[in-house]
């Protein structure tokens, strides 16, 4: 049954996908075919194994450890504020965003990260057939997020093809960065927070090639990435702590008014239409959460959540699901879990095309005028790596 529910999802993206291609005579079927044959392997080896399932925990507690290390510096610092026993969303998921922007930019600044980016990209390249460009920007966009991720190749963005374009947006808005990892994993199982990470990697690499398909000549595809200034150790440190707060405030401003806009439009719906307008969206999502492999009877409230993501952002979603992940079956949890694991919202929408815009007017303009196809390609990634969770609960 399982496997059956696996190709009505991937039916279904390769559908709207299909609909909305800028050349279905050129969609690239055994690249497709590839890329989900590794995730099956993927996915079947991390939570049907144990050594996958060793892995998962093992990287589980090292990023609840380092969440504890960051704890240190808030207990220091607003150490009193928070009742004993009680837990407070803004200092137990957000400010070790700060710990943990300092930790990437140090691992950043000592050419870790960069060389183990480079790497595993140009493996990702010989696996998939795209680009090393695209393959190198799926990798490092999870590891360092965006709009950061887009100043790694500041100077190819202007050169790009429109269809190279989309395909780096696309993987920016499936992928989460490392720093926001720890933060999910407060809300979300560990396990599934770090195999969405994976999945999604190739999740929009897959909708690129149905949505966006094309071939690159030999000399299309140097790769040449930006280094910035060397700047003294100690400065970096103080910019990335800079860095990570500004994520926590700007995160924690998108919740109080989204959250609050949600809660205005569902006591304006109960008023009116005496039905929440979380149950109005997952109506309209329920077939698609259904098609995944979500049973009927659970596909309304997990369409609504799935839906909530996408109005707002991944955090409102992931903090709804909490209050009712407890009355969901094992399946449903793990599929909408893995598929709130991303950036594809509007919001995100608006961030990516800015941060192109700052770089490149021309560029920025494209992605503007292409922005809702974009955010379907993003969806769509989701949908497949939740897909594929389903298979193996």
């Amino acid at each position: 049954m399982n496997f059956i529910f696996l190709l009505t999802g991937i039916l279904l993206v390769f559908a709207i996908g299909f609909l909305v291609s800028n050349d279905r005579k050129h969609i690239k079927y055994k690249r497709i075919l590839i890329m989900l044959a590794v995730q099956l392997i993927l996915v079947f080896f991390m939570m049907n194994t144990s050594i996958g399932l060793n892995v998962l925990t093992k990287v589980g507690t090292f990023f609840e450890s380092l969440m504890g290390i960051a704890n240190a510096g808030i207990e220091f610092v607003f150490g009193g504020m928070v009742n004993e026993g009680a837990t407070t969303f803004f200092f137990v998921a957000l400010l070790p965003l700060v710990f943990m922007s300092v930790l990437i930019g140090i691992l950043n600044y000592i050419k870790v990260l960069p060389f183990i980016i480079k790497y595993i990209g140009l493996i990702l390249s010989k696996i998939t057939g795209m680009g090393r460009l695209e393959s190198y920007f799926a990798v490092s966009t999870a590891a360092l997020g965006q709009p950061e991720v887009f100043l790694t190749i500041i100077k190819q963005i202007p050169l790009l093809s429109q269809k190279r374009l989309y395909t780096i947006c696309t993987s920016a808005m499936s992928a989460v960065s490392m720093a926001m990892v720890g933060a999910y994993m407060t809300m979300l199982e560990p396990k599934y927070v770090v195999t969405a990470v994976v999945l999604n990697i190739f999740s929009a690499l897959i909708v690129a090639n149905i949505i966006n398909p094309y071939d690159l000549e030999e000399t299309e595809d140097l790769i040449k990435v930006e280094e910035n200034e060397r700047v003294p150790f100690f400065q970096m440190v103080g910019d990335s702590v800079m860095d990570g707060f500004k994520i926590v405030i700007v995160v924690a401003a998108m919740l109080l008014g989204f959250i609050s806009l949600m809660e205005l439009i569902n006591v304006i719906f109960l008023g009116v239409f005496d039905v929440s307008f979380q149950n109005v969206i997952g109506y309209i999502f329920a077939p698609i959460a259904f098609l995944m492999g979500i049973p009927w009877a659970e596909a309304v409230q997990a369409g609504g959540i799935m839906a909530t993501k996408l109005v707002t952002n991944e955090f409102v979603a992931m903090l709804s699901f909490g209050d009712i992940a407890s009355g969901l079956s094992d399946k449903t949890v793990a599929i909408v879990s893995v598929y709130l694991v991303s950036f594809a919202n509007f919001g995100t929408v608006g961030i990516v095309a800015g941060s192109i815009k700052s770089i490149s007017e021309k560029q920025g303009s494209y992605v503007a005028k292409y922005s809702l196809k974009l955010l379907l390609g993003a969806t769509l990634a989701s949908v497949i790596s939740g897909t594929m969770m389903g298979l193996v609960m």
